[in-house]
């Protein structure tokens, strides 16, 4: 569990180091947080893609529930099932993730990519965190 210091100060990164912050923490913690209503998992539009948002703990998926997605709940999903189920089918949907996006003003900040993009960062992450 994150504390609030914690919280405040990883809220004040960039979406770069929010990134980075991500793939070590889904790591370390082997699951990653999306947030799912009636209709299943929330979607955001950017400019050019679809996306599903995606955080690396509750507490930052529990913020963005707010206004028009009050009703929506976290859910986290284990990463072994993001890799072989998730990335497979977000990529035959053609949609992208958004990782770690920030509630502030309305911007959807963080950053787009292809989910065998993501796929292979974590899968970098769990190698090298093996080696140590």
């Amino acid at each position: 569990m994150l504390e609030q210091d914690q919280i405040e100060a990883l809220m004040a990164y960039d979406s770069e180091q929010r990134f980075d912050y991500l793939i070590s923490r889904v790591v370390e913690i082997g699951e990653i947080w999306i947030l799912t209503d009636d209709h299943g998992s929330v979607m955001l539009n950017t400019d050019d893609e679809d996306c599903v948002p995606i955080w690396p703990d509750r507490c930052f998926a529990e913020r963005w529930a707010t206004g028009e997605w009050s009703d929506c709940e976290p859910m986290a999903i284990p990463l072994k099932q993001w890799n072989f189920r998730w990335t497979p089918g977000l990529d035959e949907d053609e949609l992208a993730v958004v990782v770690f996006p920030l509630p502030q003003d309305g911007e959807e900040d963080g950053l787009v990519v292809w989910p065998e993009e993501l796929d292979m960062m974590l899968t970098k992450e769990v190698k090298r965190s093996n080696k140590r």
